[in-house]
């Protein structure tokens, strides 16, 4: 590791002005520097000031002077600062991700003595030590802090171990004392593991081994055993003063420790496995090092000067040009910064197993970089900065690298294909082919959100020419083996992993349903075929067509369009999807439904969020607002609460959206209340049953829980009086009579007189029921009721109010058989005739007016005939004795036979005008032989 000075960032004084606190955040982006007079000074990476505010005391009436900083860290996220005084008392700042935000005191920590250092390690709270020896956490969220371990010795020094989740605390009496928040396995013990010989105000956490110094000018270095097995001793050089103070590099191999005039850097060596003889870096007037900062990405290092400097100082082992387009600077053995020279973007390539890296190589398009360690390979995406080591033993270098999928490396060596994902640290699966073709070879890795499944990983590859595995790379099981008849030179996967396509030499394009393993040749000729992005859909070409397939779960519906060339490419981008035809002089475009695409492959997928989004880009029609009542049904079913309110208030059901919002409410305050899931509470498991109009289901879940009031309740707001009744009846509750009487007056009030009549009825207050039905103007009903009741016939005023009403609604027939209880036969026999019920007239005749028969008889008839029931007619004017109307009416009815019979009886001189008729009709037909002709001849002759 080599030093090189970069710049001044302040200037130091004529006298002490110590610089107190020096700290980089761990985005890279910031650095704090606490000066003598309490003020904290903000630079960017490149060190230029940028900011400051001041602090303030405990306890403002002893001065601003009345402490010192003896501890400054970034909080994880960079956006808040911790400050450790010496007046008994932690401030965390809120400084926001912007210069010049307002700085405010977000979280205080009052302690019962001064704070003596600190330190914010990622994912962690607050560590601090105090005076009284205590190492103590604080944190943020709680407002709280605790003691981790206590000593009764003044704590010195703080220094955490690279990876942050284990941290060593030096004291006045010399003792070090190891913490883990997590062992990562090494299985090193925790508590006092040594002590030195003096205190170790110079204390370093690497990744192999504990360095200390101090006072005594003696560096020494400690196992993880806690025994020393290193010694720098330069307590004989007249020009070397006491250690104050060492920082380690963020990779661990490379230690600095500050002294008087002199920076010594300390290289860890892997192959001695011992650290290498410090380095001086002397720099005149310089005077005391009171403060150390390493950048996160180990590309700098801040001193803080007795005098109030501050310097920064460039750190690399070497920095090379990579293609004229890459810097590469190794900042340690094991830690390679790459910055894109055009752009400025850096990532920070780091082994975790501290192994020396190689040489690094960018490929793929300068998109991704690949370097090697003795016993790793690490693999990085430069766009999202997603970085893997895996183990791996090279094999002389005939690796082949293939980066056409964005979320996996597929490297092939040997018949072996080996996947890692970018940002994983393990190989994702291997498995054994001859065929390395990136159209031969399939892999989806979680592209694409599905309702119940959380990590979906697979592979679709060519075990020979004619098979086809596909293998879940979360568990390495084989998810099926397909044979084809003939040689496969295309497959791919869709994005859920669900369904396969692919293509043989033939042009005959095959789809797999992996689940049930059933196999569709959905298109023959098959020049191009592609999933389109984020979906489902098929877009595929045969010869002149251009075929879409929007539901790949009914193959045999597919949209088809004439196109005059070839398919060159498929564009999905704002919304709007594209496929591109090359017709030889240009290229045509030609536009899929989106609606279609989008929103159904969010339904099948139940990313309901996804069809919410899509949906409220398009304006409400009649196709829309169907989309919106599907999405409403599912989310539903699925109790995504917050989706369905949003449907229904794109749907204008406000009163559905506000009863959503309000079940969404009752839940989340039943989960806050209680816990656990808020959505098994019985009033919301209620309130959805009463959305879906599962009144009974609503009703069973109230009564389990016995809440008969809330029961009731509901079907009063639901306007369901009848079912509240029952219920108040079934449980006697004791306001069945007040419901009872809100209910009649609340359906006399809509004007519900019918239902009020009923319930009337019910009660057995017939005459009000009777009143009620005649005032809603059923007096039919009213009839029925006074009909059925004797108390009430004998009521002629009542019974004639009835009749009137009767026979002003032109209800005859009943106004009749009113007057027919109440045998005034007269007046029920005009009834009969009015309302033509002629077989109730007929009836009563018999029994009180036998002379009327005959004459109603042959009313009825003609009634009959009017209504064009000629067949009935004619037996009632047989009836009647008028022969020559049921002739008339035979004839009408075309009953030939019938006529010739009632004739045959008649007088020659009045029947003889029918016969020519009857005649015809048989002679129209044909009919020369039929014994009714025999019949008419005979009649005609003899008579």
């Amino acid at each position: 590791m080599q030093l090189k000075h970069m710049k001044n960032l302040l200037s130091p004084q004529d006298g002490a002005a110590k610089v107190c606190v020096i700290t980089w955040s761990p985005n890279n982006q910031k650095m704090a520097v606490c000066t003598s007079d309490r003020v904290i000074l903000l630079f960017d990476e490149q060190g230029e000031k940028r900011d400051k505010f001041s602090l303030k005391p405990a306890d403002p009436k002893y001065g601003k002077k009345s402490y010192t900083v003896k501890g400054l860290a970034f909080s994880p996220d960079s956006t808040k600062i911790a400050v450790g005084q010496t007046d008994n008392i932690i401030y965390v700042y809120k400084i926001g991700d912007d210069w010049g935000e307002k700085k405010v005191i977000c979280n205080k920590f009052v302690q019962q003595s001064a704070v003596t250092c600190m330190m914010w390690p990622p994912e962690q709270p607050i560590v601090f030590g105090l005076a009284d020896g205590k190492v103590r956490s604080a944190n943020i969220k709680t407002n709280k802090s605790s003691t981790i371990y206590g000593t009764d010795s003044y704590v010195v020094s703080l220094a955490s171990n690279p990876s942050g989740k284990g941290f060593l605390s030096g004291h006045a009496d010399g003792a070090i004392v190891r913490y883990f928040f997590d062992d990562e396995g090494s299985g090193d013990t925790q508590g006092k593991i040594s002590t030195h010989p003096c205190p170790p105000y110079a204390l370093a956490f690497s990744q192999n081994s504990i360095v200390a110094a101090g006072c005594d000018k003696r560096i020494i270095a400690y196992g993880r055993d806690g025994r020393s097995f290193q010694h720098f001793d330069f307590s004989r050089e007249d020009d070397e003063h006491e250690f104050t103070i060492a920082v380690c590099s963020p990779s661990g191999q490379s230690v600095v420790v500050g002294s008087f005039d002199r920076l010594r850097v300390l290289n860890w060596s892997p192959r001695k496995q011992t650290w290498d003889e410090p380095k001086n870096k002397d720099i005149k007037n310089l005077y005391t090092v009171t403060a150390l900062a390493w950048k996160k990405d180990g590309s700098r290092v801040t001193c803080g000067t007795l005098c109030g400097g501050v310097e920064l100082f460039d750190c690399c082992l070497k920095r090379t040009i990579y293609k004229n387009k890459f810097e590469m600077t190794h900042v340690g053995l094991s830690q390679v910064i790459v910055k894109n020279m055009s752009s400025g973007q850096r990532v920070v390539l780091k082994s975790h197993y501290g192994y020396e890296i190689d040489e690094v190589r960018i490929m793929g398009k300068d998109r991704y970089l690949i370097a090697h360690t003795s016993d790793t390979i690490l693999l990085g995406d430069l766009q999202s900065n997603k970085l893997s080591e895996v183990p791996w033993h090279t094999s002389g270098g005939n690796e082949k690298y293939y980066f056409d999928n964005e979320n996996v490396c597929m490297i092939f060596n040997a018949g072996e294909l080996a996947l890692i994902e970018y940002g994983s640290n393990e190989v994702l699966g291997c498995v054994r082919t001859e065929f390395m073709n990136p159209h031969l070879i399939s892999v989806r890795l979680n592209e694409r959100k599905q309702r119940g499944v959380e990590d979906n990983k697979k592979i679709a590859y060519l075990l020979d020419l004619k098979t086809v595995a596909i293998v879940d790379l979360l568990t390495g099981a084989t998810l099926a083996q397909i044979t084809h008849e003939s040689k496969i030179d295309w497959l791919e996967l869709n994005e859920t992993g669900r369904k396969l396509l692919f293509r043989d030499k033939r042009l005959r394009l095959n789809l797999i349903d992996i689940e049930s393993q059933n196999r569709t040749t959905i298109l023959n000729y098959c020049s191009y075929v592609q999933w389109v992005p984020g979906s489902d859909v098929v877009v595929g070409q045969n010869r002149g067509n251009l075929c879409v397939w929007y539901n790949i779960d009914a193959p045999e519906r597919v949209t088809m369009f004439p196109i005059k060339g070839d398919i060159v490419d498929l564009e999905r981008t704002d919304g709007k999807t594209e496929v591109l035809v090359n017709e030889g002089v240009s290229t045509v475009s030609y536009t899929l439904d989106e609606g279609l695409i989008e929103f159904g492959t969010a339904i099948d997928d139940g990313d309901f969020e996804r069809a919410v989004s899509f949906l409220e880009t398009l304006e409400l029609s009649a196709e829309t607002e169907a989309m919106w009542k599907t999405l409403s049904k599912l989310a539903m079913e699925d109790r995504q609460l917050h989706i369905a309110e949003r449907c229904y208030s794109a749907l204008g059901d406000i009163a559905k959206a506000r009863y959503m919002k309000e079940t969404f409410r009752i839940a989340e305050d039943v989960q806050k209340q209680h816990g656990g899931d808020g959505f098994n509470h019985y009033k919301v498991r209620a309130r959805f049953a009463v959305m879906e109009k599962k009144y009974k289901e609503a009703e069973s879940i109230y009564l389990e829980q016995n809440h008969v009031d809330e029961a009731m309740e509901m079907y009063q707001e639901m306007h369901m009086w009848d079912e509240a009744i029952e219920v108040a009846e079934a449980k006697m509750h004791p306001e069945l009579e007040n419901l009872q009487r809100n209910y009649y007056q609340w359906l006399m009030d809509t004007g519900q007189e019918e239902k009020a009549g009923e319930l009337k009825e019910k009660d057995e207050d017939y005459l009000a029921a009777i009143n009620l039905y005649m005032k809603s103007g059923l007096p039919a009903r009213a009839a029925r009721l006074a009909t059925s009741r004797e108390e009430l016939m004998s009521n002629a005023d009542l019974i004639g109010r009835i009749a009137s009403a009767l026979i002003k609604s032109e209800l005859y027939e009943r106004a009749g058989d009113l007057y027919e209880h109440i045998r005034d036969k007269q007046k029920a026999m005009e009834c009969y005739k009015k309302g033509n019920a002629y077989l109730q007239a007929v009836k009563l005749a018999r029994e009180a007016f036998p002379a009327e028969v005959v004459k109603l008889e042959e009313e009825w008839g003609n009634y009959l005939v009017s209504q064009k029931q000629l067949d009935s007619a004619i037996n009632h004017y047989i009836e009647a004795g008028a022969n020559m109307k049921a002739v008339d009416a035979a004839i009408d009815s075309r009953q030939w036979s019938k006529a010739v019979q009632i004739l045959e009886l008649q007088d020659s001189a009045m029947s003889s005008k029918y016969y020519k008729k009857i005649a015809d009709h048989y002679a129209s037909i044909g009919d020369y032989e039929t014994n009714t002709l025999s019949q008419i001849v005979n009649l005609l002759f003899c008579k």
